[in-house]
């Protein structure tokens, strides 16, 4: 038996990235998944791949009708939703000086409004047999990143709304977990774009070779997202995994 067989995920942001290392993860160990993605091609194909126990459903994060749709799906296939990993994102650089309110308003829809629908959705879906919600959040939810002002403010906003979620669901008899992820950077798509040009070797974390590396790979994130999904994290809830490589301690 797996670590979470036969319970029934949403993996939001699915198609790439930690999402799909995520759904490899959680199909190996005997999840129904579906995968969500604003990119159709790449979803579709995946889930192809896949086989019978996933599906992909087109997918608006920032669209609360997108939302109810979505859940619905995925129920009618599979069952009743057991997990939800609200992962899917995107990263604008910019500082408070050079950054555009129109792309702080796109930040916040995509990285924390999702997040905000989803919990409140998922709740509503999971609340009668229980289950485990996984946000996406960052390093720079508490650590000051210059030049990403906009980002870390929706990544802050994300740990917050975890742990006032996961109270609501302690002091209202919900058996819902809810936990957030924060890496310091995932050599993703996402990264690779934000640094064009700049080699591998110098983005990712190695101790030995590159000690003030920067990433992780995301299978190593898709490992965090399963323990926090599956019943292997009983305990924990409201809680901020830090998968950053012990920043803290570096002074950056």
């Amino acid at each position: 038996m797996g670590r979470v067989q036969d319970k029934v995920a949403l993996v939001t942001g699915g198609a790439s990235g930690v999402g799909y290392e995520t759904v490899k993860l959680l199909l190996a160990e005997g999840a129904f998944v579906a995968i969500t993605d604003i990119n159709a091609a790449a979803g579709e194909a995946f889930a192809a791949e896949c086989g019978e126990r996933a599906m992909f459903i087109r997918h608006d994060v920032a669209s609360e009708a997108d939302w109810t749709a979505a859940i619905a799906a995925v129920q009618q296939r599979f069952g009743p939703l057991d997990i939800l990993i609200n992962n899917a994102g995107i990263l604008i650089a910019g500082s408070i000086a050079t950054a555009t309110l129109a792309q702080f308003r796109q930040l916040m829809q995509v990285n924390a409004d999702s997040c905000f629908i989803g919990c409140q959705q998922g709740i509503a879906a999971m609340q009668e047999r229980g289950g485990s919600i996984v946000n996406m959040a960052s390093v720079s939810s508490w650590l000051p990143i210059e030049g990403y002002a906009g980002y870390s403010a929706t990544k802050a906003a994300v740990a917050a709304l975890t742990r006032a979620s996961a109270l609501y669901c302690r002091n209202n008899g919900v058996p819902v977990r809810i936990n957030s992820v924060h890496p310091d950077g995932i050599y993703t798509p996402m990264m690779q774009a934000s640094a064009p040009g700049v080699p591998a070797k110098f983005l990712l974390f190695d101790p030995k070779t590159n000690p003030k590396g920067r990433a992780t790979l995301p299978e190593n994130i898709a490992k965090v997202m399963l323990f926090l999904a599956s019943d292997d994290s009983q305990a924990i809830s409201g809680a901020e995994m830090r998968a950053d490589s012990a920043i803290l301690g570096t002074g950056l």
